[in-house]
């Protein structure tokens, strides 16, 4: 464009009236606004989940209403993360929120007499807990972790349904909806889950 049409545009637009130009500014903000809208819409739909937290099996970790943030984005589970995920088999309407302790090839055996939760021969450090492991549930150990499954624990080992019981047992690593990253509500809890 030389500058010749340049100066020619400038005064064009400067030639137009205030209201069109208010209405154009508007019409720019708006498009702006609905465009973030969108792509916080479409990051929600696909990559991130606001979940609410339904009983006390991961007390002290997560409280009963709390609404976690959850994402499944370049996730690949891990001893110690707390996941979200579906148990088909024990409520196909219910996400449950466990504690991954073992992965894929891994041996998980439980000394339920002293509470103690061993994978490959070793017992694990669980400063997370609310209280040790003593109920047996259908558990009978020692058990190695299938290609493509996570063993899972709540944090409120008496209170909750988790891998020791049949129904959920070990968890397909497609079942789960994601990792949970921070507890955002209350306002006054928000705080990073750790894992």
């Amino acid at each position: 464009m030389s500058k010749s049409d340049r100066r020619k545009k400038d005064t064009e637009k400067n030639a137009l009236p205030q209201d069109t130009l208010a209405r154009k500014e508007i019409y720019d903000w708006i498009q702006c606004l609905l465009t973030a809208l969108v792509v916080c819409v479409l990051i929600f739909i696909y990559f991130i989940r606001v979940i609410d937290v339904s009983g006390t099996s991961m007390l002290p970790t997560l409280n009963n209403g709390d609404k976690m943030l959850v994402s499944d984005l370049f996730y690949k589970p891990r001893a110690g993360d707390v996941v979200v995920f579906r148990a088909e088999d024990y409520d196909p309407n219910k996400a449950l929120v466990k504690r991954v302790i073992a992965t894929e090839n891994q041996t998980v055996n439980i000394d339920f007499d002293h509470g103690i939760v061993y994978v490959d021969g070793e017992a694990i450090e669980e400063d997370y807990i609310n209280s040790p492991t003593t109920t047996k549930l259908d558990f009978i150990g020692p058990q190695t972790v299938p290609e493509g499954c996570v063993f899972v624990l709540g944090d409120n080992r008496d209170k909750s349904t988790d891998s020791r019981k049949s129904e959920i047992g070990m968890v397909d690593e497609r079942l789960i909806l994601g990792k949970v990253y921070l507890v955002i509500f209350p306002l006054d809890g928000f705080r990073w889950v750790h894992g």
